[in-house]
C-alpha cells in the first residue's frame, strides 16, 4: 500500500487540476449613454466669411497617422524624430519588455523543474558506530532531480493570468505614452506657430505705433500739434514694446519644451519655424461613438487591464487557502570514489509526494483574500473614474471647438472693424480734424483684435489636436507599437 501512494496522489491531482478558484474576468460594459454633452454636439463648426470650416463625423475612422491632416512635412519629420528619440517613449517600451518576461516566468511554473545536483563530502565515522568500522571516507553523488507542483485548484493559471493583465496594462501604458507624445508634438508645433503670429502681430503694432509718432512729430514742427501729444505717442510706443519680451519668451519656452520632447538638448536642436499658415485645419474630425471610445482610448485599457490582474489575484489569493500538492523524483549515483560513480551497485533513485494544507495562519490568509478583494474594488472604482475623465475631455474638446468657431468669427469682425477705423482715424487726424486721444484709442482697439484673433486662430488648431487624441488617437491601427 505504502509504494501505491505516490500513484494515488498523482491521480488525485490530475483528477482535480481541472478545478479553478474564480473569480473569472469579465470586461466592464461600455457606459449607458449615447453621446458626450448634455445638448448634442455641433456637427458643423463654420465660422464663415474665409474662414476654414469644421464637421464633425461620428464613427469615422481615425487616422493612425492624424498629424498628417495638418498638412506640413516638417511636422511630421518632428514627430517621426521624437517617437525615434524620446526616453519616456524608450522607458515605456523597456517596461513592456520586462512585463512579457514576467509572463514568461509565471508559466515557467506549469512544467516540471529538472536540476542536475552533484556534491562531494568526507566524511569521519567511529569505530563505535552501527554497522561495524570506522574510518574517514570520501562520498560521491552525482544525478538529476526532477520536482513537479500541480496545479490543482488553478492557483498558477490565475498568476499567469495576472502577469499576463498587467502586462497588457504595461502595453497599454506604451500606447498611451505614444499617444501623449505625438500629442504633445503636435501641440508644441502650434505653440510654436501661435507665439510666432503673436510676436508678427506685436511687430506690426510697433511699426504702427512709430509711423504714427512720426506723424505726430511732423505735425509738432508744423505747429499743428502739441508736445504733450509726441509724450502720448511715445508713452504708447513704449508699451506696445514692453510686450514683445513675453511673447518671445514663450516662443523660446516653446522651443525648449519642444527639444525636450524629441529627446534633444536645447542648446544643439532647435524645432523648425512653423506659421499657422502652413498648418492646414484638418475638415473632417472623426468622432467615435462612445460604447467604442471605452475600447480605443489606451487609458481606459490600461486602467481595465489593471481591474483585469485585481481580479486574477484575487484567485491567487483564494488559491492559497486550499492544499498545494508536490511531486518529486531523482536519480543518482553514489560512489566512495569516482572511479566507481558510474555503475550499477551505485544508482540511488527515489519517489516523493508531499502535500501542505494551511490549518492555522493566523487569519494571514483569508486577510490577504479580503484585501485583494479591496485592490479589486479600488481598481475599479480608478476605472470608473478614469473613464469619467475620458469622457469629461471628450466633452470639453467638443464645447471648446464650437466655442472656438464662434471666437474666430467674432475677432475677425472685431479685427475688420478696429482696423477700418483705426485708417480713417490716422486720415482724419493727419487732416486735423480729430485729436490724438482718437487715435489711440483706434489704435489700441486694433491691437487688442489683431492679438486676440492670433490666438483664437491658434486655439482652434489646439483643440483640434486634442480632439484626436481625447478619441485615442488610431494608434491601434499602427499594429504593434
Amino acid at each position: 500500500m505504502t509504494g501505491r501512494a505516490p500513484l494515488l496522489l498523482v491521480c488525485i491531482t490530475v483528477v482535480l487540476g481541472g478545478c479553478a478558484v474564480g473569480p473569472d474576468f469579465g470586461r466592464p460594459p461600455a457606459p449607458p449613454v449615447d453621446r458626450y454633452t448634455a445638448d448634442p454636439a455641433r456637427v458643423t463648426l463654420a465660422p464663415g466669411g474665409d474662414e476654414p470650416a469644421q464637421r464633425l463625423v461620428v464613427g469615422h475612422a481615425i487616422s493612425a497617422q492624424w498629424w498628417e491632416l495638418f498638412g506640413s512635412r516638417p511636422l511630421v519629420d518632428a514627430v517621426d524624430l521624437a517617437l525615434a528619440g524620446s526616453p519616456t517613449l524608450a522607458a515605456a517600451e523597456a517596461t513592456l519588455a520586462q512585463g512579457e518576461e514576467a509572463v514568461t516566468v509565471a508559466r515557467a511554473a506549469f512544467y516540471p523543474h529538472v536540476d542536475l545536483t552533484g556534491s562531494a563530502t568526507r566524511q569521519h565515522r567511529s569505530s563505535s558506530a552501527e554497522g561495524g568500522g570506522g574510518g574517514t571516507f570520501n562520498l560521491f553523488s552525482l544525478g538529476p532531480s526532477v520536482s513537479y507542483s500541480p496545479d490543482v485548484f488553478g492557483g498558477t493559471r490565475r498568476h499567469v493570468e495576472q502577469a499576463g493583465a498587467q502586462a497588457e496594462s504595461q502595453r497599454d501604458e506604451l500606447a498611451a505614452a505614444y499617444l501623449a507624445l505625438t500629442g504633445n508634438v503636435v501641440s508644441q508645433a502650434i505653440a510654436v506657430a501661435g507665439a510666432r503670429l503673436e510676436i508678427g502681430a506685436a511687430e506690426e503694432i510697433i511699426a504702427d505705433d512709430e509711423r504714427n509718432l512720426d506723424l505726430v512729430r511732423a505735425k509738432l514742427d508744423a505747429g499743428k500739434a502739441a508736445e504733450t501729444d509726441v509724450l502720448t505717442a511715445e508713452s504708447q510706443l513704449a508699451t506696445d514694446q514692453a510686450q514683445l519680451p513675453p511673447l518671445l519668451q514663450q516662443l523660446s519656452a516653446a522651443r525648449d519644451a519642444f527639444a525636450v520632447l524629441v529627446g534633444r538638448f536645447p542648446a544643439e536642436w532647435s524645432p523648425p519655424d512653423f506659421d499657422l499658415v502652413d498648418l492646414t485645419l484638418p475638415g473632417e474630425l472623426p468622432l467615435s461613438i462612445p460604447s467604442e471610445l471605452v475600447r480605443q482610448r489606451p487609458d481606459i485599457l490600461a486602467a481595465e487591464a489593471t481591474l483585469h490582474a485585481a481580479s486574477a489575484a484575487v484567485g491567487v489569493a483564494t488559491a492559497n487557502l486550499y492544499p498545494s500538492f508536490t511531486l518529486s523524483a531523482s536519480v543518482a549515483q553514489e560512489a566512495l570514489d569516482t572511479g566507481t560513480l558510474f555503475t550499477s551497485s551505485g544508482t540511488v533513485w527515489s519517489l516523493a509526494s508531499g502535500v501542505t494544507a494551511p490549518v492555522f495562519e493566523g487569519g494571514a490568509l483569508r486577510a490577504a483574500r479580503r484585501g485583494a478583494v479591496d485592490a479589486y474594488d479600488a481598481a475599479f472604482a480608478t476605472y470608473r473614474q478614469t473613464v469619467l475623465q475620458a469622457f469629461g475631455q471628450v466633452a470639453d474638446v467638443l464645447q471648446a471647438l464650437g466655442h472656438d468657431a464662434d471666437l474666430v468669427a467674432g475677432q475677425r469682425r472685431a479685427l475688420d472693424v478696429a482696423d477700418r477705423s483705426r485708417a480713417l482715424q490716422r486720415i482724419s487726424y493727419g487732416e486735423g480734424k480729430s485729436d490724438l486721444l482718437r487715435l489711440l484709442d483706434a489704435e489700441r482697439l486694433y491691437q487688442q483684435a489683431r492679438l486676440g484673433y492670433a490666438r483664437a486662430e491658434a486655439q482652434r488648431h489646439q483643440d483640434t489636436a486634442a480632439l484626436f487624441v481625447a478619441m485615442g488617437g488610431g494608434w491601434w491601427e499602427r499594429g504593434k507599437l
